[in-house]
């Protein structure tokens, strides 16, 4: 094989690990690329994966140590870029949303990792990788390793999110979720939140969003319910399809009335809603494809 076609084998694997130590699609690629233009011209590589896996990690740490010190002025919650999919078997990321560990809820927990924290979880945790190797990517001692990842451990115990309800159980629940929505039932909205439902809303400052967490069914349902009657769309949503945001269901809104577009994305659990996401910081939204005139 030449050396570009044992790299193309190994792309979606270094993209699943960027994307999820970084939580930015942008950065994922940049990071991949950049790792490619190191490999291409290396030598001597004796596991390709595993030289790769390492480059990838310590590009992505750099990154995550920038992105740390952004995050000091950022306005309001932070939520990762959102990464979406199709059905098709052909989708070069399907294999990436696979897994639990790139949901929205899932990369939630891991911004709660310091960077050398999150880099040593993910590789030792969730793709298997010893700590010879970490160490090695973090350029540190292996006992230093270590501890990163058992840090890290504690920190995410008992915050991780439920399994991922299955995609028929989500389109239910949405389905039931929009058409309360769309009929001004609130009862109905709040029967099927949660009732320790949490929304999360990203706009960087840049646009309108929850500033801060909303918690609980009643708030939440009366906070949709505000943008409603605010936007006036209580006889015409914006526009909207249904997408794979990070292997879980979620909606594309087109801009209306003054409300920017956005994607957001749900976890579903017990046959409620149990988190939305509501990412609209443009920003994090230039590689979505709205279907729409942007201008």
């Amino acid at each position: 094989m030449t050396t570009a076609e044992v790299f193309a084998d190994h792309r979606s694997h270094l993209i699943g690990v960027a994307y999820r130590l970084t939580g930015s699609v942008a950065d994922a690629e940049d990071a991949v690329q950049e790792a490619w233009l190191r490999y291409s011209t290396a030598e001597g590589i004796k596991e390709d994966r595993a030289w790769l896996t390492t480059v990838v990690s310590r590009i992505c740490l750099d990154r995550l140590r920038s992105a740390a010190v952004r995050r000091e002025t950022y306005v309001g919650s932070w939520l990762p870029e959102p990464l979406l999919t199709t059905t098709e078997a052909d989708d070069p990321l399907a294999s990436v949303v696979q897994s639990d560990g790139v949901r929205m809820a899932a990369l939630v927990v891991l911004d709660k990792l310091t960077p050398e924290q999150r880099v040593a979880f993910v590789l030792h945790d969730a793709f298997s990788l010893p700590f010879n190797e970490i160490a090695d990517a973090l350029g540190v001692s292996e006992a230093s390793a270590r501890q990163h990842a058992s840090r890290a451990r504690k920190a995410v115990a008992g915050a991780e999110p439920p399994p991922r309800a299955a995609l028929a159980e989500q389109q239910e629940v949405l389905e039931k979720f929009l058409q309360a929505m769309s009929s001004g039932d609130i009862d109905a909205v709040m029967g099927l939140l949660h009732p320790d439902a949490v929304m999360v809303g990203d706009g960087g400052g840049k646009v309108r969003t929850a500033v801060h967490s909303v918690s609980g069914a009643e708030k939440i349902a009366r906070f949709f319910f505000g943008l409603i009657r605010k936007y006036g769309f209580e006889n015409d949503f914006p526009e909207m399809r249904p997408v794979l945001v990070n292997g879980d269901l979620g909606l594309v809104l087109g801009a209306k009335n003054g409300a920017a577009e956005r994607v957001l994305t749900f976890t579903v659990h017990d046959g409620r809603v149990g988190a939305v996401y509501d990412i609209a910081n443009p920003d994090k939204l230039g590689h979505v494809d709205f279907g729409l005139d942007r201008n």
